[in-house]
């Protein structure tokens, strides 16, 4: 998968949150992809259930981490940095965003 170095710091926020959240070094967590991504909504990609959203697309990202065998998304669109997206009917995002 590709890792969009432009998102750097985007990467690094993610990868503090999951190792705070696994008490995990940096280097027990890899990157198995960060992307410029479009989601369908404002939901991005990571809806809460009940919840409606704007359908507007939203620029954002989408990271992958792996760590203890188990990959991690982190979504983020708009203005919200990278959040982790729990919920395993997450939405793929509609395009990469051309660069």
């Amino acid at each position: 998968m590709a890792v969009d170095l432009s998102l750097q710091p985007m990467i690094d926020r993610a990868i503090e949150d999951l190792g705070e959240r696994l008490h995990a070094r940096e280097a027990e967590i890899e990157v198995v992809s960060a992307t410029a991504v479009v989601w369908p909504d404002k939901g991005l990609g990571c809806p809460r259930p009940g919840m409606a959203y704007a359908q507007v697309t939203v620029d954002g990202t989408l990271i992958e981490l792996r760590a203890g065998g188990r990959v991690y998304r982190y979504h983020s669109g708009g203005s919200r940095p990278p959040f982790l997206c729990e919920r395993s009917f997450s939405a793929t995002p509609v395009s990469p965003v051309e660069r």
